[in-house]
């Protein structure tokens, strides 16, 4: 019988969406059974999920066997056809299950009666979790598109299924609350994952420096000039320490970060303030404190904001000085192995944070693709976007789990909880099999060429684009250097850091994105004049072009870093013609420049465009006749246009990169770079999502550029796609006018290649 697989795959968005509430566990479970063996017409279909500590397959939903067998019915891995599934890791289905010698109908439940059945492992890797099944009085009543249909489902719920089974072990506690009203009782918040990896450590709630910090403990050891002195030079040696280990780590700026601290701790009208007042008579700890509060008011006065924000410097210099004089271990600098609940963070602040070990943060503002998540993840710490303020409610030292894939929060998980996401943690695909896996070069399934690069955002990400053979630099983020320090950054300054990047890079293709700061990148340092939507301000190639002497300074560093290598120099949105032939003779003068100083430099860039402002789509064709390349920049341009603030979450729902007027664009995109023969990639985040790369392929994208840790996965996609089927899916959707209909395309196509994969790997084995 034909089965209404189209419908049911149209219905993956909502059914991996139906866990939204944590206190309805065994509710969920049965609404998927449910919707399963409605769209199959199917007598039955059942979950089992394996529980670690009985070491059995327990059933926890079911349609079409006995209501009073969920919670009872348990087998042993390997015991009858749902246990065999589960123990060997494969899809068993029978025609006629009977004759099946390993057949074991479960007495008591109905099962008798059944012919059919089908049985699907629920994987995460290698990790089991459990298993779902599909019966039929008829025989022979699953198909080999059934088959295919399923492994691509239980793929798809994987997720949902394994945080389900992690939870089960509190939620019924709750008494049908996910968040109980008081401030204390917080247990489990749903938020946005901003960068990967998994964190369970003891919280350390950060608020905002203030002289409330400089409460000396009872007990201070300190006396005298001699102990403040000793306290002062602990204080600079602990931040020479910090900057050492950002450079070992490849955190390119990190030394003219805490420079500012360490001039405090060596500037004499400071230091002499504080030492004349202790040779009055006044304690060591008060001197401080008296110093340090001039200074802050000080600063408070200041019209300039950068200049304002020097107070936390100033606060930060006396804290060490007074934890260090009171003989003890400064708490708030010891944030190793914690999870940092915060408000909000500069990117100082993050870096800091990684310097000084931290396991992960919870974040109570921002966007999943602001510049905060972007640092988070090429630092490797795991975050979480939330919007929950009673967050900082937490008592300090509360056992906190966050998992930054799935935007999971779990306040003092128990036990069972902890260990059943570490054996996931240890569970996870091992890095130098994946790189065993990964081929050189990626092609599609009928042979053709595809170039996948690197976005970089710190030089410590480099490690990884070599480890997964990212064939070059498909965007570098200048901009942060600039957001790493309390100043702009020299030539020379810069210089070193691009030196390095293309000398880590050397024989690789390496695309220089000039300065993008504004909208969510702000410069500390520089005064803004408070823009009523910066977004759509002095942002990007506009403030370049406004403060000609940082741009060139910038494009002489990047021209004379890159003087034997393949460079390229990219600027970010573009609106005119004009704009970008304007930044392009800047970047000649430049050159000439260098040429007659008689400096060795890249004479001849390729020089392109991104493309992310709507304005440009009008005379793509001109700007293809003056630019060497494009790249796509989805984020902004999605941004730009559906009018949607990509960092705001109350209009995160209006985000739609399967807009049809995006889609489209994209595909104005291509064509033109195609009638013009200029090279042309895509860079933003629909680089690295699966659901999209059929349809990049087939408007005719042969680049893509993406945060290295994707590269594997999008490489298994790349090959799964057949280029001349791809430009026929393109064409379909690009047809479309329903953002909703699009989404059920490409989950549909996507869910396709998965389930091929999978199928496929059941036959080699």
């Amino acid at each position: 019988m034909k089965h209404d697989n189209a419908k049911l795959i149209s219905d993956i968005g909502e059914l991996t969406a139906l866990f939204t509430d944590a206190a309805h566990l065994d509710a969920l479970l049965q609404n998927i059974v449910n919707k399963i063996a409605a769209h199959m017409n199917a007598d039955t279909c059942s979950i089992y999920l394996f529980n670690d500590e009985t070491q059995m397959l327990t059933l926890k939903a079911t349609k079409g066997l006995r209501a009073g067998s969920i919670g009872k019915v348990c087998l042993k891995p390997g015991e009858g056809l749902t246990g065999i599934s589960f123990k060997e890791r494969r899809t068993v289905c029978e025609g006629d299950a009977a004759r099946n010698p390993g057949y074991r109908p479960v007495p008591g439940v109905g099962e008798e009666k059944y012919c059919s059945f089908l049985a699907i492992p629920i994987l995460r890797g290698q990790t089991r979790i459990g298993v779902m099944t599909i019966q039929s009085v008829k025989k022979n009543y699953f198909s080999d598109e059934d088959i295919n249909i399923f492994n691509a489902i239980t793929s798809q719920l994987t997720s949902t299924i394994e945080m389900v089974k992690l939870l089960s072990s509190f939620a019924h506690a709750q008494a049908g609350q996910i968040v109980e009203a008081k401030p204390t009782r917080l247990k489990f918040i749903q938020g946005r994952g901003g960068s990967e990896g998994l964190a369970i450590g003891d919280s350390v709630v950060i608020v905002p420096l203030s002289l409330e910090s400089f409460k000396v403990p009872k007990g201070s050891k300190a006396s005298g000039i001699d102990d403040f002195r000793r306290a002062v030079a602990q204080a600079e040696k602990e931040l020479h320490e910090i900057e050492r280990a950002g450079e070992e780590r490849q955190i390119g700026m990190v030394a003219l970060i805490f420079s500012a601290q360490i001039m405090m701790l060596k500037d004499r009208a400071i230091l002499g303030a504080m030492e004349t007042l202790i040779g009055k008579g006044m304690p060591p700890e008060d001197a401080v404190c008296t110093v340090i509060q001039e200074y802050v008011t000080r600063f408070d006065l200041m019209a300039n904001e950068y200049v304002r924000e020097k107070r936390y410097d100033v606060l930060d210099v006396g804290r060490r000085i007074l934890v260090n004089m009171a003989g003890r271990v400064d708490a708030l600098d010891q944030y190793a192995g914690k999870v940092v609940i915060v408000r909000e963070l500069l990117p100082t602040s993050v870096l800091k944070l990684s310097l000084q070990g931290v396991a992960g943060i919870v974040l109570l503002s921002g966007g999943v693709t602001s510049h905060m998540t972007i640092l988070a993840r090429s630092l490797h710490i795991p975050l979480v976007i939330v919007n929950e303020s009673r967050l900082l409610t937490v008592k300090n030292g509360t056992r906190i789990l966050l998992d930054g894939l799935t935007g999971y929060v779990c306040i003092d998980p128990d036990e069972a909880v902890i260990r059943a996401y570490r054996d996931k943690q240890a569970s996870s695909a091992d890095v130098k099999r994946i790189q065993r896996e990964m081929t050189d070069q990626s092609r599609t399934k009928d042979g053709v060429r595809v170039v996948l690069l690197s976005n970089i955002n710190l030089l410590a990400d480099l490690a990884t684009a070599r480890a997964f053979k990212s064939e070059g630099v498909g965007l570098y983020r200048s901009e942060f250097p600039f957001l790493l320090r309390g100043d702009f950054p020299s030539e020379e300054e810069q210089y070193v850091i691009y030196r390095r990047l293309v000398h880590d890079m050397k024989g690789r293709e390496i695309t220089f994105r000039t300065l993008d700061v504004g909208g969510d990148k702000m410069l500390s340092y520089y005064d803004y004049s408070k823009e009523a939507n910066p977004f759509l301000g002095l942002r990007s190639i506009r403030f370049s072009l406004k403060h000609r002497d940082i741009f060139i300074h910038q494009l002489r560093a990047i021209l004379r870093a890159g003087f034997d290598a393949d460079i390229r120099i990219m600027f970010p949105m573009i609106s005119s013609v004009e704009e970008f032939v304007l930044a392009r003779d800047l970047v000649r003068e430049s050159a000439r420049g260098l040429k007659a100083e008689g400096v060795a430099h890249q004479a001849s860039p390729f020089i392109g465009a991104m493309i992310e402002v709507p304005s440009i789509l009008e005379v793509i064709d001109e700007l293809a006749a003056e630019a060497d390349f494009f790249s796509i920049g989805t984020n902004d341009l999605i941004q730009y246009m559906l009018a949607v603030d990509r960092t705001n979450e109350k209009v995160a729902e209006f985000y739609f990169p399967h807009h049809p007027a995006v889609l489209r664009a994209m595909k104005r995109v291509a064509d033109a770079a195609l009638r013009h023969q200029r090279d042309i990639s895509v860079c933003g985040d629909m680089a690295h999502d699966p659901r999209y790369i059929s349809f990049l392929l087939g408007i005719g994208i042969r680049k893509l550029s993406l945060d290295a840790r994707h590269l594997p996965r999008i490489q298994q996609c790349i090959a799964a796609v057949d280029t001349r089927q791809a430009e026929l899916f393109a064409a379909r959707i690009l047809k479309k006018t329903n953002v909703n209909e699009i989404a059920r395309m490409l989950d549909a196509d996507v869910l396709e290649k998965v389930s091929i994969k999978l199928v496929t790997g059941m036959a080699k084995k």
